[in-house]
């Protein structure tokens, strides 16, 4: 019996390595970041890159600062909108943050 006990303490004290299960709550770890977390934000990048290639001449559109307006021209990056009568501004693509109704009138 002391010979066992003697056995058990031995191998307690002794180094055992990394095993391939010691990795896995990092792995799980990553898995939940990237399906709670990571995923998601890239889905809705891609559907505001699809919004802002969209964008044509008449949609009525939301800026960032909060600013409503009817896009009256547009380039590869700056769109501009009229937000009174005859009162025009130039806002970057990337600065709308939604197209609230698509060929409107103002």
């Amino acid at each position: 019996m002391n010979a066992v006990l003697a056995s058990i303490a031995l191998q307690a004290g002794q180094p055992r390595g990394l095993q391939p299960l010691d990795f896995l709550p990092f792995v799980a770890i990553f898995f939940i970041f990237y399906f709670l977390l990571i995923r998601p934000q890239q889905r809705r990048q891609k559907e505001q890159d699809q919004m802002l290639s969209a964008i044509a001449k008449g949609d009525q559109v939301v800026t960032r600062g909060g600013l409503h307006g009817r896009v009256t021209g547009l380039t590869d990056d700056v769109l501009t909108v009229e937000i009174a009568d005859r009162v025009r501004v130039k806002i970057a693509r990337s600065g709308i943050e939604t197209v609230s109704r698509k060929g409107g009138d103002a």
